[in-house]
């Protein structure tokens, strides 16, 4: 029953304390939160990350607005959440020489490729790239995600994808 719902309905019902309707919620967006959590952080702390996002989800529930759309409210808190996140001290670096070599398919490498080039990104440009062209967020929705004007969304993406380009070529331009 609750999976006919809309996402929107179930916050509400998550505010009086139904269960089953967190966990319809989970389920729809367990692959696109986790997707973007790891891109966000280079695949560091994102189980973490996921469980937080989902605590305060259900903080946040009675304060929801059902007039908004849960997708763009749900992405905010996920945001803040790796705005906290980053703020936190670096774990130790790690000596690359104590390592195990691991031979690395094509699809690893290009998997790899994509986390560096998003992780040589500033993070406002790194969260505009991740949402719109990785959860096919519009312009609109990524400056109601970001808090910020259309214009900022617009400008990140560009100069985004001028530096990715850059980095991708060997030039390190910033």
């Amino acid at each position: 029953m609750d999976d006919e719902l809309s996402d929107e309905t179930l916050v509400v019902r998550v505010a009086r304390g139904d269960a089953g309707a967190l966990q319809t919620l989970c389920g729809r967006w367990e692959r696109p939160l986790l997707a973007f959590l790891d891109r966000q952080t280079g695949g560091r702390d994102v189980d973490d990350l996921y469980q937080d996002t989902w605590l305060r989800v259900v903080k946040a529930a009675p304060r929801f607005d059902p007039s908004r759309r849960f997708s763009t409210w749900l992405f905010q808190i996920a945001v803040n959440r790796c705005r906290d996140w980053r703020r936190r001290p670096p774990p130790e670096p790690v000596d690359p020489s104590r390592l195990p070599e691991r031979p690395v398919a094509d699809a690893v490498d290009a998997r790899l490729d994509a986390e560096r080039l998003l992780a040589a990104l500033p993070e406002g440009q790194r969260s505009a790239v991740v949402l719109r062209y990785w959860h096919d967020c519009d312009e609109d929705e990524v400056a109601r995600i970001l808090r910020i004007p259309r214009g900022t969304v617009k400008s990140r993406l560009h100069h985004a994808m001028r530096r990715l380009v850059a980095l991708a070529r060997g030039s390190g331009v910033r």
